[in-house]
């Protein structure tokens, strides 16, 4: 009997999934998960195959459509994945087709140009040594081919690289041994690695110390629990510098030697670079088998590595948060490196957590999650307290090293002592880096916020130096000479004079990275100074060169913004300075304090990681506060402890599950007027136990020419929440030029 493929057609607003019949010669091949293309009305499209089944169960009686072929011969998703893409769409409130197009990366979706070909002579035939010997008589160049295809591992080689200027083989002596059926010239396909000049040298496991034996041991029961049960998450709370990466790798060579394949999530793709480099040292011997995937790869070389995994190549993936959605087969294990990091969360539709996901894929897949972190998200940690997850922790750093001192600088009192404003080095923090660099040591310098100047203004009037487009004031930077907007990227020269009473006394305020890369080189002048953001790190691999640079101690003195706050291993650092600890601690957002807290000590987990004691100078107007305290004690227990108390008592997430919808336009007025008529409807029908805000403008009122406004829902339970969500905006509908979007669990309440 013909059979049917229910297809989900790609790039709808909502899902269209349409009955299409599948042509004989494609009977075998057309099975669930595949790309295919198919007619949708007067036009092709693409879509994915959702199920196959006989031709008396499809929906639609009328005569059907025959698929017109396939994107691609390998299926795209596994069934494990097909259930969390239906997972994903009903809690975050996304349509499947949207999850689907963030699950396969770009060029898979489309199928074009998505292979590198490139022609190859391939030696077919391998002449005895006497016919070699009458060939070098008469023809030498051919003979020399011949003996440069028999020293290859493949007996190949490119046409391009064996007609180029080193070898300069003529295309007569190619053509010459292909008429001697010796040789034929193919279309080869080309595998292009990120990783492909570069050599790593094996690394053996390293001894466990007895803290990291019982987290090892713990690991090993949950990957061998039984096929038909689903081990419970482990957290691995260790402090920095305690061996965490260790644990991973010796758990995912166990992971291997059963056959199975992990998926390994780092939340920076400043990480990717040298967790890739250890992992890539440490499986060596099976370095094809390792697949990095981040979006600073190229579009080819993301699709290569992800092809590998699919054609079951690579069993150990690193990435970034999509790389959750990497099609591994009998997975074992999924790891994720500082689950706590706020770059887990996916800030477009869907907005998924990807540590969440990686929960949900163990549960689904029935395989180990280990989340690991030195300060744990507090979601994690609520979930431990109530015995939904495991528990493990290092307590100690390798071979017993002591935790770095952090010292604590009270900003207030150092502006009195230096007149003329608040200074960028503190005098305790500029005499630490003295010592500290004349001892031979290296020294980070951590300041989250990039630029020269936080923003313009003009003392007389008032002015301020805002986007046009964003309600954001513009940061000055001086390498281009401009203001730029760091939402909408916005940019124009800066004004000598005050464009509103034309008074010069029009200045900058504030300071940024580029400021301080600028006040270091003019203090320290005889220090090698580098600086990482993302102004400087633009030109593919700069980051990884800068990173490396500093290991070999090319580079004295390093400043940055969060790219390089955690993660990061650098023995030779032994002083960490906090230029500002304020920023970010006293924004309107509950998670304000949370934040500062893991950022303080992840930074401060750089210095220290040698033989050599470490120091942190922590730089602030306000010392007393409670995350900057904590961190100053290394206190995690006291800080989750209290700020859960918090939490729980102004009703705040993880002790409930928040929602943000946010309603935007260009037009003031319709984006308020939708969001108000949808309040009034959400209020209607408000479920027992979902609590609601009034309709406000959002934090950031205006962004890229749009206007926000949004109103906030909790719940203790999700799935009512979403259940009341879902409802109610299905039976509204919205101006074209208006924009509704759900967050569920929302992390940017801005």
């Amino acid at each position: 009997m013909p059979r049917t493929a229910k297809i989900l057609i790609d790039g709808a607003t909502s899902d269209l999934q349409f009955d299409y019949l599948i042509p004989d010669e494609l009977v075998d091949q057309v099975v669930a998960g595949c790309r295919v293309r198919v007619p949708l009305r007067n036009r092709p499209a693409v879509g994915t195959v959702m199920a196959v089944v006989e031709n008396d169960r499809s929906d639609w009686r009328g005569k059907l459509k025959p698929i017109q072929g396939l994107v691609d011969r390998d299926p795209i998703l596994t069934p494990p994945l097909f259930r969390l893409a239906d997972w994903i769409s009903d809690y975050y409130l996304a349509s499947r087709e949207a999850v689907l197009r963030s699950m396969i990366p770009q060029a898979a979706r489309t199928g074009e140009g998505t292979e590198k070909i490139r022609k190859a002579v391939v030696l077919v035939s391998d002449p005895d040594e006497d016919a070699l010997e009458n060939l070098r008589k008469r023809a030498k160049r051919q003979a020399e081919l011949i003996d440069h295809l028999r020293e290859q591992p493949d007996k190949q080689g490119l046409l391009a690289d064996l007609t180029g200027s080193s070898l300069r083989f003529g295309r007569p002596t190619i053509t010459g041994l292909e008429k001697a059926g010796l040789v034929e010239v193919r279309d080869e396909t080309v595998a292009r690695d990120p990783f492909a000049n570069e050599e790593f040298l094996p690394s053996a496991p390293l001894k466990l110390s007895r803290e990291q034996e019982e987290a090892f041991r713990i690991v090993v029961e949950a990957i061998e629990s039984p096929e038909d049960a689903s081990p419970a998450p482990i957290l691995l709370r260790g402090v920095t510098g305690s061996g965490k990466t260790e644990i991973y790798l010796q758990a995912i060579q166990h992971v291997i030697d059963q056959g199975k394949g992990a998926i390994v999530l780092v939340p920076e793709i400043s990480l990717t670079p040298q967790t890739a480099d250890r992992f890539k040292q440490r499986f060596a011997d099976i370095q094809r088998e390792v697949a990095i995937l981040h979006s600073h790869l190229s579009q080819g070389e993301r699709h290569d590595e992800w092809r590998k995994v699919l054609r079951h190549e690579a069993r150990i993936v690193i990435g970034a948060r999509s790389a959750i959605f990497a099609p591994v087969r009998n997975l074992g294990l999924i790891v994720v490196d500082e689950e706590h990091e706020n770059s887990y969360k996916q800030e477009t539709i869907p907005r998924y957590q990807g540590r969440d996901l990686a929960v949900v894929r163990g549960h689904l897949e029935r395989c180990a999650v280990l989340l690991g972190s030195a300060t744990p998200s507090l979601e994690s940690w609520r979930n431990v307290i109530n015995g939904k997850y495991q528990l493990t922790e290092l307590t100690q750093r390798i071979d017993d090293r002591a935790m770095p001192l952090i010292r604590v600088i009270d900003m207030k009192l150092e502006s009195r002592k230096q007149r003329g404003g608040p200074a960028i080095l503190s005098s305790k923090l500029r005499l630490a880096m003295e010592a500290r660099l004349a001892d031979g040591e290296q020294i980070i310098l951590f300041l989250n916020r990039r630029g020269f100047a936080r923003s313009m203004l003009c003392p007389e009037c008032g002015f301020v130096a805002e986007c046009p487009h964003c309600a954001l004031a513009l940061t000055f930077h001086r390498e281009e000479d401009r203001l730029i907007c760091h939402l909408c990227g916005h940019g124009r020269v800066a004004p000598k004079r005050c464009p509103e009473c034309s008074s010069r006394a029009i200045s900058m305020a504030g300071y940024g990275t580029e400021k301080v890369e600028a006040v270091i080189r003019s203090v320290f002048d005889d220090a090698r100074v580098a600086r990482v953001d993302t102004d400087t790190m633009r030109r593919k691999g700069q980051l990884q060169e800068t990173l490396k640079a500093f290991k070999t101690r090319k580079i004295d003195i390093l400043i940055g913004t969060q790219m390089i706050a955690k993660g990061l291993h650098f023995p030779n650092v032994t002083l960490v300075g906090v230029l500002n600890a304020d920023i970010g601690l006293h924004v309107p957002d509950f998670r304000a304090s949370e934040r500062t807290f893991q950022l303080l000590t992840q930074v401060a987990g750089r210095a220290g990681r040698g033989d050599t004691a470490g120091e942190v100078i922590v730089q602030t107007f306000t010392p007393h506060a409670p995350a900057i305290q904590f961190a100053r004690h290394h206190d995690f227990i006291g800080f989750a402890t209290q700020e859960l108390e918090m939490r729980e008592q102004f009703r705040f997430p993880p002790c409930l599950h928040l929602a943000v919808i946010t309603v935007r336009s260009v037009h003031k007025e319709r984006a308020e007027f939708s969001l108000q008529t949808l309040h009034r409807r959400l209020k209607r029908r408000l479920p027992e136990g979902v609590e609601m805000t009034e309709p406000l403008p959002s934090p950031l009122v205006r962004s890229h020419d749009q206007w926000r406004f949004q109103v906030t829902l909790k719940s203790g339970s999700a799935r009512r929440l979403g259940r009341h969500l879902r409802d109610v905006i299905a039976d509204l509908t919205f101006p074209e030029d208006v924009l509704v979007t759900v967050d569920m669990d929302a992390y940017n309440l801005s």
